[in-house]
């Protein structure tokens, strides 16, 4: 055999083989699962005040990342634990209003995921606990047939920056991720 087409099969062996492995979320992808989440705009937070039924409710956070409350006004949520956000309405109901105020938060509605690429309804779903990149894509109608199954892209919001990484089917999808399903080559 030729040099030549000794090199041409080493290449498209290489490609093949490239192609056939999972690939490896980064650290900042694989952090971001196991840290407690985020608040962000789009979440809906189900507030409850023991003892105070008007202020008892659903609040949405807006674009701005805050939650408007009676009483108190626009409290910044973004970024917040729901523990931590639960902290700050209750010290400031407490400074204000209340004696020891008794809140607990909880998430009525995540935020939305997005889908784009090839699968046949791209868009903007509701975020259920548990997806993974194959079942988002389950949701927004499958897969198309030029699709490329073996891997995603997730551009994921952490700590106040986009990061973007391929990861495989398994991988868990968060609230607010965007996900991109590329066309296969062959």
């Amino acid at each position: 055999m030729s040099k030549r087409i000794i090199l041409i099969i080493s290449l498209v062996g290489a490609l093949l083989a490239s192609c056939s492995s999972t690939p490896e979320p980064s650290q900042a992808f694989r952090d971001s699962l196991v840290n407690a989440y985020q608040l962000d705009s789009g979440d809906q937070l189900r507030v409850v005040v023991f003892g105070q039924t008007d202020l008892s409710n659903t609040y949405s956070v807006d674009g701005g990342g805050k939650v408007a409350f009676p009483l108190i006004g626009a409290i910044q949520a973004r970024g917040l634990t729901l523990r931590q956000f639960e902290t700050q309405l209750s010290a400031q109901l407490g400074e204000r209003y209340l004696r020891n105020p008794d809140v607990t938060v909880e998430v009525a509605e995540y935020r939305p995921f997005f889908i784009l690429g090839e699968v046949q309804n791209p868009g903007q779903f509701p975020y259920v606990i548990g997806m993974t990149v194959q079942t988002a894509a389950a949701i927004a109608g499958g897969y198309t047939p030029r699709a490329q199954q073996r891997s995603a892209v997730i551009n994921r919001q952490v700590t106040g920056r986009v990061i973007s990484g391929e990861v495989a089917p398994n991988h868990p999808v968060r609230p607010g991720d965007t996900i991109t399903i590329s066309e296969r080559f062959f």
